[in-house]
């Protein structure tokens, strides 16, 4: 039995992995779907991305073996910051159409201008908050805008972990991810693959997604 912890990206929560916990429990493993602070019903506006990591660094290290660790989106952020602190607790790591950071990064600076703006709308209301974007699922929550904006510090160790695979979605236009996902498929320490959907690859193909989770163990 292996070990998987699923973490959604912006506004989400662990239930974006219902599907694919359902599968992966199927299988004989633990699937441990994670809602960050403040994308569950308690607010935590003074989140930020150390906050995150902190959490998922908890988790892991409360698991006896080695885990398998998955980011969604804003989350190849918080699991970078995870296998930096403790990569020998990781057995794989999989980037679902994800932030891929180097040290000093944030999701700011790393996105694109269309989010950016997406980030400025959202947060009008009181600064601390963004707002979901519209006709997102209704159990979606204001995200933290300290996780967005503040930098990531990370030694490199999170690539000693020995397996790390990247998901591509090519299905939606506007995608930040596209130009990462190319350049990671020409590095002999990645595995790569695309999937013809939408970003939200955890609802709109759990079936893939699942059958690529089995294979890191």
């Amino acid at each position: 039995m292996a070990t998987f912890v699923l973490i959604a990206g912006g506004w989400q929560g662990g239930w974006v992995y219902e599907k694919v916990v359902d599968m992966l429990v199927a299988h004989g493993h633990e699937a441990v779907p994670v809602t960050l602070s403040g994308l569950g019903d308690i607010p935590a506006p003074s989140a930020n991305l150390d906050t995150h990591i902190a959490e998922v660094v908890g988790i892991v290290a409360s698991r006896r073996d080695k885990v398998v660790i998955v980011g969604q989106s804003y989350a190849g952020m918080v699991v970078s910051g995870v296998a930096d602190a403790v990569p020998s607790r990781i057995r794989a790591l999989v980037y679902v159409d994800a932030y891929v950071p180097d040290s000093g990064d944030s999701v700011w600076s790393l996105t694109t201008p269309r989010f950016r703006d997406l980030f400025i709308a959202g947060a009008k209301a009181d600064g601390r908050n963004c707002a979901p974007p519209p006709n997102l699922d209704p159990r979606c929550r204001p995200h933290p805008m300290g996780t967005f904006l503040q930098s990531i510090k990370l030694s490199g160790r999170w690539r000693e972990v020995p397996r790390k695979t990247y998901i591509g979605a090519f299905g939606w236009e506007g995608s930040p991810f596209q130009d990462l996902h190319h350049r990671l498929g020409s590095e002999p320490d990645w595995s790569t693959f695309a999937f013809d959907c939408g970003h939200n690859v955890a609802r709109l193909n759990p079936e893939a997604l699942t059958e690529i989770l089995l294979a890191q163990v």
